[in-house]
């Protein structure tokens, strides 16, 4: 079986057969050994009748009681042989099975780590989880047909030699009857790959739907939201199910094909040799042992429907995992080197430019677009963005991730001690780790768990509020001190007493060096050197958020929602400074939610923005509020 160490190999990705032959290739010797036991196995007890045959014949028939006992005594023999036989077989197709499992595992986990922080923009989370709870099994399970196939097939051939020797139109009908049964069962296999297809790409579907409600079940209780999500879960789930009946009633006949075939073959088969008995064409001994290969006969016919059955899922599942292997990481073809002082970053598809220590700011009136522009700054997609003048694309991606930091606000927390999850692979000391906690306003979260920084962290952060999540990973983004770090929605779970914290903070830790963020917020707005208001993805204006509040009425609406609020500009512009609480600055929420639901694009601004700020709004008291608008204006 397979090293938990061992290169698995590259598979054969030309197809779902091509890629259940290559888990074979890779353990022929194991896959060989199992057919040989399979096939003396089955053919042992296919000679069972033959032996039996030879008692009656010779032994009981003629009264003679020493070869009644040799022939006894044989069959004995051959039985607790092929008992052992059997033992064997079954541990070796065992071992087949696991060494497929592993080993499709460790292609899979390979690839997934190759693609690193591409996997979520080019696959789902449910996809990722069926391939790897349900496709994974199935492929290993279609191996084991491979020593019962092969026995099958021996056993098969050698019935049909030795009823030749008996009789040669019952011989005939055996031959033919096989090929009639594949002709019987081959449209159904057809079928049922199609079927089976569409049932799990349905299923991957709804594997998603089923994690997003599991991590934000309680967000959407506050939100009112939850009777909308159960009624396109429901929709969604009985599509499946329907979906699951079509592929049950093909398994169905299938498996109803499996023993009423054999069965009926066996009815056929005996019937005739009784008429040939009768007429004394064969002996009693002959019929008993034609009645005895036939019997054998049953077991071999049902491994082959089996056999069908099996492969025509395994090359589905297979299908699925060569989908997933065939998805590339973004292309590295860089030489040339980075600017070595810091330089501006610009993106030509937007009109953004981003100078070099200041604290930019992407305000836009879709989140999702934002998200891609820093996206493409950071060059985690195909980008004609430039640092230096030098396009992205021409520098090598490792000089890229050692200066550029993306900072993703749905980042994943991996479980292990405070400490670790914010060290990352480096080890800070514990002053640089303060102050990286204090400029994100985590200090509580570090005083309020029992053991401080050693203290363990569930995967994802479960054990912490959304807005302590969000502070984790900023405190984690800045103690990573890039050179130019740029931050999706950095305080989009935070309270506004919070957020005003952070903003000023954030501001005064990243003095100096290059920082973008994407916001909304005037909290966050009003500490920026420099706003740049977006329009449909591009730049329709830039300056500072008081100059945009002055100069743009579709800016002042995007981050007060107050656009047809009576007054003059200097109260309107203090409003919106201090705006934060319930239905002011906050009630973007749904209207970032729904924007990212329309557009389909980069599914961690959002839905998750709007849950994770949800989560820290709905527990928000309205004295936090009151207690954010003092403190701002002081």
């Amino acid at each position: 079986m397979i090293d938990a160490y061992e290169d698995p190999g590259v598979p054969d990705r030309r197809g779902g057969a091509r890629y259940l032959w290559w888990l074979v290739r890779k353990q022929a010797g194991r896959s060989a050994l199992g057919s040989l036991i399979s096939c003396v196995w089955m053919v042992l007890l296919a000679a069972t009748p033959y032996m039996l045959s030879r008692a009656i014949d010779e032994g009981l028939l003629p009264g003679d009681h020493r070869a009644l006992v040799g022939w006894s005594v044989a069959l004995f023999g051959v039985g607790a042989f092929n008992a052992w036989l059997s033992v064997m077989r079954h541990r070796t197709m065992t071992r087949v099975r696991m060494d497929a499992n592993f080993r499709t595992v460790k292609v899979v986990m390979a690839h997934a780590v190759r693609l690193g922080a591409a996997l979520p923009r080019r696959v789902g989370a449910g996809e990722v989880v069926t391939i790897g709870v349900g496709d994974v099994n199935t492929i290993s399970s279609s191996l084991t047909v491979i020593g019962p196939g092969a026995g099958a097939l021996a056993a098969y051939l050698v019935v049909a030699g030795l009823l030749f020797s008996v009789s040669v139109p019952i011989a005939t009908v055996v031959l033919l009857g096989m090929p009639l049964m594949a002709v019987l069962v081959g449209p159904l296999l057809r079928r049922l790959q199609g079927t089976e297809a569409e049932y799990r790409e349905r299923q991957g579907v709804l594997t998603a739907r089923i994690a997003d409600l599991a991590s934000g079940l309680r967000v959407l209780n506050g939100l009112g939201g939850k009777g909308l999500v159960a009624d396109a879960f429901h929709r969604d789930s009985q599509r499946l199910r329907a979906q699951g009946y079509r592929v049950g009633s093909v398994t169905s006949w299938l498996q109803a094909l499996g023993v009423g075939l054999p069965t009926l073959f066996l009815a056929v088969v005996t019937w005739l040799a009784a008429r040939l008995a009768a007429q004394g064409a064969i002996t009693v001994g002959e019929l008993v042992s034609v009645y005895g290969y036939v019997t054998v006969l049953v077991r071999p016919v049902s491994y082959f429907v089996d056999w069908g059955y099996e492969v025509s899922r395994g090359v589905v599942a297979a299908r699925r995992v060569i989908r997933f292997l065939d998805l590339e990481p973004l292309p590295d073809h860089g030489t040339r080197d980075a600017p070595a002082e810091p330089s501006a970053l610009h993106d030509p598809e937007s009109g953004v430019r981003v100078l070099p220590g200041r604290l930019t700011a992407l305000a836009g009136d879709r989140p999702a677009d934002a998200a891609l522009i820093v996206d493409r700054l950071g060059r985690y997609m195909p980008t004609a963005a430039t640092w230096g003048g030098i396009p992205l694309d021409e520098i090598p991606l490792a000089r890229v991730r050692e200066r550029v930091l993306v900072a993703d606000h749905e980042a994943d927390l991996f479980a292990g001690r405070l400490r670790e999850l914010l060290g990352g692979r480096t080890e800070p000391s514990d002053a640089e780790i303060a102050e990286a906690v204090r400029a994100a306003v985590a200090d509580d979260i570090v005083q309020g768990l029992p053991d401080g920084l050693d203290s363990a962290i569930d995967a994802q952060g479960r054990n912490l509020s959304g807005g302590q999540r969000q502070r984790v990973r900023l405190a984690r983004a800045l103690l990573a001190d890039a050179e130019i770090l740029l931050a999706v929605e950095p305080t989009s779970a935070l309270d506004a007493h919070t957020e005003a914290r952070v903003a000023q903070r954030l501001r005064t830790a990243r003095e100096g060096r290059t920082t973008v963020v994407t916001t909304t917020s005037p909290l966050v707005l009003d500490h920026a050197d420099t706003v740049v208001y977006l329009t449909e993805g591009k730049t329709a204006a830039t300056g500072t958020h008081r100059e945009l509040l002055a100069t743009e009425p579709g800016y002042r609406a995007l981050v007060a929602r107050d656009a047809g609020e009576e007054g003059d500009e200097e109260t309107r512009a203090s409003a919106v400074v201090v705006a934060k609480p319930g239905a002011g600055a906050r009630s973007k929420t749904g209207v970032e939610a729904r924007a990212k639901a329309e557009s389909g694009v980069d599914a961690r601004v959002g839905a998750t923005t709007a849950k994770a700020e949800a989560e820290e709004c709905v527990e928000a008291s309205a004295g936090t509020h009151e207690l954010a608008a003092e403190e701002t204006v002081r």
